[in-house]
């Protein structure tokens, strides 16, 4: 059963150019305030959920996106941001969470009356909670909600999709959630015929940890197995098997394609070391 979002801003002005989506039929199981990327189930929508002006399932077959045409959605100047301890977000990602802090609520009614995007931020290990804008990470992914059930008690399931690497480049605000001024990096991707090499190297990894007992859904396994753009490969693999959040970091940060593919190879040894003990 599909909630539609109420109607909020749209056609604004100071757009970025837009990026084609990676469609996708996963919605999410948000029980707990992060979970695995692809570990998800639909979200169980009740009478009293369908009610909520913040209930929204299957955002396709939704009006208000009117200014994507073919998959592709403009990006804002300016965006939410959600620093969480231990999450980092790639493009083409999908992250479940769940939505109780008072700021929190405060922010996701901002992204759905505006764009339905927010970016997760990486808060550092050197700070427990964050409490300005110095804590947390100034390189993240900006998401988009593909997926949200607004509660009676005023929590939410939702379920974001990366979408493209950005760097904060200031704050309109600080509290009670940062706003952040967006600039959109851009991959170094060039391939050649090292870039393949590397592609072909970390399937074969891939492939190991399948074994290990750690495997996609079948799908998503079946898309890998076929997939020619080596920049998301990268981006999912890291995304669903790189377990330390500070080398998900240092892959989210690299720009260079070829580079980022060694870190993953490196990482995905280690691994598969560790699940070999």
């Amino acid at each position: 059963m599909c909630c539609v979002l109420r109607s909020g801003a749209s056609g604004r002005p100071g757009r970025r150019k837009a990026v084609t989506l990676l469609q996708s039929n996963n919605t999410g199981n948000t029980s707990a305030k992060l979970a695995g990327a692809y570990s998800i189930e639909p979200p169980n929508v009740t009478a009293q959920d369908q009610d909520s002006p913040y209930c929204v399932l299957g955002f396709r077959r939704s009006s208000y996106f009117q200014g994507m045409e073919n998959g592709e959605i403009n990006l804002p100047d300016e965006i939410p941001v959600m620093p969480l301890p231990g999450a980092v977000l790639f493009p083409h990602a999908l992250l479940p969470l769940y939505i109780f802090e008072p700021r929190y609520r405060q922010m996701l009614e901002h992204a759905l009356k505006r764009d339905r995007m927010f970016s997760v931020a990486l808060i550092k290990p050197s700070c427990p909670e964050w409490q300005a804008p110095e804590d947390f990470f100034h390189f993240a992914t900006i998401g988009l909600i593909r997926a949200c059930v607004g509660r009676g008690d005023g929590t939410s399931n939702l379920v974001l999709q990366g979408l493209r690497r950005v760097r904060f480049t200031g704050f309109e605000q600080e509290t009670p959630f940062p706003v952040a001024k967006i600039e959109v990096i851009e991959s170094e991707n060039k391939p050649t015929v090292e870039t393949e090499a590397l592609g072909e190297k970390v399937l074969e990894l891939y492939r190991k940890l399948k074994r290990a007992e750690r495997q996609l859904p079948p799908k998503l396994d079946r898309y890998l197995a076929q997939l020619g753009d080596l920049e998301m490969l990268a981006d999912l693999v890291a995304s669903t098997f790189v377990d330390d959040p500070l080398r998900r970091q240092q892959i989210l940060e690299e720009q260079s394609v070829n580079q980022r593919l060694r870190l993953l190879i490196t990482f995905l040894q280690d691994e598969i070391g560790s699940a070999a003990v």
